[in-house]
């Protein structure tokens, strides 16, 4: 077999014919298989980082490439390759086939294209020039100094992405997507009397620069000068376990990593998780209901078809308190016996698909906001986190609370510095006594990491009081 030309190697997705595609099917069920699918995949990305007023990075780049996989039971074969010639593309087929050999087959069906239902357009960021994406960081970093003289430092960056797919797989369906991606984020430094204070801000989603005709670069940059400045004047967090107000939106994301992954399919299917074999039991207080849904327009974490070719819709995981489901991808769905959720998702090409979140967040309740505050004595409202730590099995969590005040008879006190929360996620599900009628998603610029691999998600939460969360400070 000769060696591929150029020309055959800078193939894309597109200039791969269907009989192609039907042939590397047969190949990929070639030593026995349930099933088997292709994954092929166009990624665009652009990103530009200002900092100190000089635009640090700019940079692009193209990667192309397909994944081959094939099932067998509960085993899966998965190969992929950068090189979309014909011998390429056969010998990653070939690879899958042998590492997911069985006895049995069954056969791949001819492919067709199927319609897909519309979440979100093509992107127009192609239409932004490097002189644009440079004026809008600059306005950026302009309103961050502008809001207050303290304000020490500002780094404004921009990113997208286009990622054009197709999914072919020996059922049949063939599916064609293109994903846009956008978002602008601004950090900033403020500091006075030597003490410095970080805020940081940003939202986006599947969407153009159109997204700046509702929010601007400005309204990102005062709001992580916002919250930079008002920590300079910020006490130390007290320590203890007491009552916590999460606020609206971006607060969602302890509800995604305590509790979502938790409701993956692979961990529950495995008895990992600490909902396992909880389906029809109360797991949350009343009134708490939980969804995933990927059919948002224009959200972060929608799509119009997951990463194994399944339409997305809205899955209601806990309903007033009972657990009525789990987030599925075709492997473990059909393990368990069930229906795919369309929550399969992966990083790439060189990624396996698993069972992932897309926009997860809790519906609202009755509650005003405004009482939720006033009926809490002394405790804790926190408005923004940062990183946080969790434990699939256990529930166990710990997430530090970048933006929080103390609660002083029923009114928002003193901004508070240091605070963690530690808890477990269903305990703290249970311990859910009043929800606000507030919700909100989040701006737009969660990442979710799960076994090395990094998707876009959204989260939401609307105002909730938990009467008890330990609160790890530095004061008593």
């Amino acid at each position: 077999m000769s060696a591929p030309s150029l020309d055959e190697r800078a193939r894309v997705p597109a200039d791969v014919s269907v009989p192609e595609m039907e042939r590397l099917l047969g190949l990929a069920l070639g030593r026995g298989g349930d099933f088997a699918d292709l994954y092929f995949q166009h990624h665009q990305t652009s990103s530009i980082v200002l900092e100190e007023g000089i635009v640090r990075t700019a940079s692009a780049g193209i990667s192309c490439g397909l994944g081959v996989r094939v099932l067998s039971g509960d085993r899966t074969g998965y190969a992929y390759t950068d090189d979309l010639s014909w011998p390429a593309m056969a010998r990653a087929a070939e690879t899958a086939a042998h590492i997911a050999s069985d006895s049995k087959t069954l056969p791949a069906q001819p492919v067709s294209p199927a319609p897909v239902d519309r979440r979100y357009g093509e992107s127009t960021v192609n239409l932004l020039g490097l002189g644009d994406r440079i004026a809008l960081v600059e306005r950026a970093d302009r309103a961050a100094r502008a809001f207050d003289p303290r304000v020490e430092k500002v780094i404004a960056s921009l990113s997208d992405e286009t990622k054009r797919v197709r999914i072919a797989n020996s059922a049949g369906t063939l599916v064609e997507d293109v994903q846009p991606l956008f978002s602008i984020r601004v950090a900033v430094i403020a500091q006075e009397n030597g003490v410095r204070r970080e805020g940081s801000a940003g939202g986006g989603g599947r969407i153009g620069p159109e997204f700046f005709d509702t929010k601007s670069p400005e309204h990102f940059a005062r709001e992580a000068a916002r919250m930079a400045v008002l920590l300079l004047s910020a006490k130390e967090a007290p320590a203890g376990a007491m009552p916590v107000v999460l606020a609206p939106g971006w607060p969602g994301i302890l509800l995604h990593e305590a509790v979502g992954h938790g409701l993956e399919g692979d961990f529950n299917r495995k008895g990992t998780s600490a909902f396992a074999g909880r389906i029809g039991e109360r797991v949350a207080a009343p009134g708490v209901t939980v969804v995933d849904d990927g059919t948002i327009p224009n959200r972060r974490g929608s799509l119009n078809v997951d990463d194994e070719g399944n339409v997305p819709g809205r899955t209601v995981l806990i309903e007033d308190g009972i657990l009525r489901g789990y987030l599925q991808d075709r492997l473990n769905s059909g393990l368990m016996k069930s229906a795919s959720t369309g929550n399969g998702r992966r990083q790439s090409y060189a990624s396996i698909p698993m069972p992932r979140m897309t926009n997860t967040f809790m519906l609202a309740g009755q509650d005003d906001p405004g009482d939720i505050v006033r009926s809490v004595k002394r405790g804790l409202y926190a408005k923004h986190f940062g990183g946080g730590q969790v434990d699939i099995t256990s529930g166990k969590f710990v997430f530090s609370a970048t933006e929080a005040y103390l609660i002083e008879d029923g009114k928002l006190g003193a901004p508070v510095v240091g605070a963690t929360l530690i808890g477990n996620g269903p305990d703290i599900l249970t311990k859910v006594t009043r929800i606000g009628h507030d919700l909100a998603l989040d701006e737009g610029v969660g990442v979710c990491g799960k076994a090395g691999q990094s998707v876009p998600v959204g989260v939401g939460l609307p105002t909730i009081l938990v009467s008890e969360i330990t609160v790890g400070g530095t004061r008593a």
